[in-house]
């Protein structure tokens, strides 16, 4: 390939669409045919002398596109179905997550081209990043989530990361035909859920939590109406009743943030059959607490590193929200509201699996919830444990003998 050649084409194609006003962000079909054109006319040119040729036009062809209409150098990655995610830790430094293991890549590149990516990553956002904000986290529009830290938050260089969130899962049987799930506790969440019980998905980062998250919405029937609450859209549903809120930062001014709390406020004046709140981190626990004990069914998902230390973080995040919100209040509404925890793991090959799912019979002692074990991992499988799930009256109300569900060998 001609890398001046490359370089040619793509100044004009940058001209061409700056001259007709064309986004690329949004037509890209646009951009490929600029480019297919300009490619043409470039081939012309070079068979007259007056530029070098090109070597391999279908390689300048992309290249170009992902320049102007993707995000460059990284383009690829995001085009590579078995990436999960990518993340510059400096311009030399840019890895990726196949299989949730990571690999550093081939990619070189310069501190302008990191600054000038995630420009154009934040042009669809509307969000912003300078000295006084040195985080951002937002969307792209192909539904990638970019998180971003500058320096002097980071010791030297920008760093980014591109989660691309790919949903292999919208039911619980996608997990099981994934092999992160056997097939009895998935027919029982599933039926968890049409009864309606309240469920936190518990996890270290990169477990699956969101996946799950999708995966047991999969299961709402489906009359219900459904709100889910995000810092970031990550839900991929397929309910018909769905609306999605997401955060908002603060604006130049400081002003016009709406933290996740808000959210959860907001979707209990929406008439919701079903709440989801995709990552419960501060004070936002004790309003989603307060819609549990209401009676609204809901899921959430939270980081720990087992489901009784979620549910040991449930208790402890409210308390963020104010001196008059107590333990003595809190540890028994977690009690009270919240009916299963199912924890996840990344284990160092990179296989994501559920580890665990514990029933909450609603009864505290010495200042702890207790749990049963529903199911747990025995020799690297899910098996099943000796614990009962609560509210049997509501498994009947759908339809479901739980306890036949249940019995061992099923």
């Amino acid at each position: 390939m001609s890398l001046d050649g490359a370089l040619i084409v793509e100044r004009e194609v940058r001209e061409l669409v700056r001259r007709r006003g064309l986004d690329p962000a949004r037509d890209p079909d646009g951009v490929r045919a600029l480019v297919a054109a300009a490619i043409a006319d470039y081939d012309e040119r070079a068979a007259l002398g007056t530029v070098p040729r090109l070597d391999d036009a279908a390689a300048v062809h992309r290249q170009v596109v992902d320049a102007v209409a993707g995000l460059g150098p990284l383009q690829r990655y995001l085009d590579d179905p078995s990436v999960e995610e990518v993340w510059v830790n400096s311009p030399t430094a840019v890895f990726v997550a196949r299989g949730g293991v990571a690999e550093l890549t081939t990619t070189i590149l310069s501190e302008e081209q990191v600054r000038d990516l995630v420009e154009q990553m934040l042009k669809a956002s509307g969000r912003r990043l300078d000295l006084s904000s040195p985080f951002v986290d937002a969307t792209l529009p192909g539904g990638e989530r970019l998180h971003v830290a500058i320096p002097d938050v980071t010791r030297r260089h920008w760093a980014v990361n591109i989660r691309k969130h790919v949903v292999r899962a919208s039911t619980l049987d996608d997990l099981v035909a994934l092999g992160s799930l056997p097939h009895q506790p998935a027919a029982f969440l599933a039926a968890a859920v049409r009864a309606g019980l309240n469920i936190l998905v518990s996890g270290q980062t990169q477990a699956g939590k969101t996946t799950m998250l999708n995966a047991l919405a999969g299961a709402i029937p489906v009359r219900d109406r459904v709100i889910s609450c995000e810092e970031v859209f990550e839900l991929r549903l397929a309910a018909r009743d769905w609306v999605a809120l997401q955060c908002r930062q603060p604006n130049l001014e400081g002003t016009g943030e709406i933290p996740l709390r808000r959210l959860v406020k907001e979707a209990l004046r929406m008439r919701p059959s079903r709440l989801l709140v995709g990552e419960v981190r501060e004070a936002e626990a004790l309003d989603l607490l307060l819609a549990l004990n209401a009676g609204l069914p809901a899921m959430c998902t939270l980081h720990a590193g087992s489901g009784r230390e979620a549910l040991t973080k449930l208790c402890t995040l409210p308390l963020l929200a104010g001196e008059n919100v107590t333990a003595g209040f809190v540890v028994p509404t977690v009690a009270s509201a919240v009916d299963l925890v199912v924890h996840l793991d990344l284990d160092h090959a990179g296989r994501r699996a559920v580890r665990e799912v514990l029933a909450v019979p609603g009864r505290v002692e010495a200042g702890v919830v207790e749990t049963a074990e529903l199911f747990g991992t025995r020799g690297g499988r899910l098996v099943r444990g000796d614990g009962f799930p609560p509210h049997a009256e509501r498994f009947a109300r759908v339809g479901v003998d739980v306890a036949s569900l249940l019995r061992a060998g099923v």
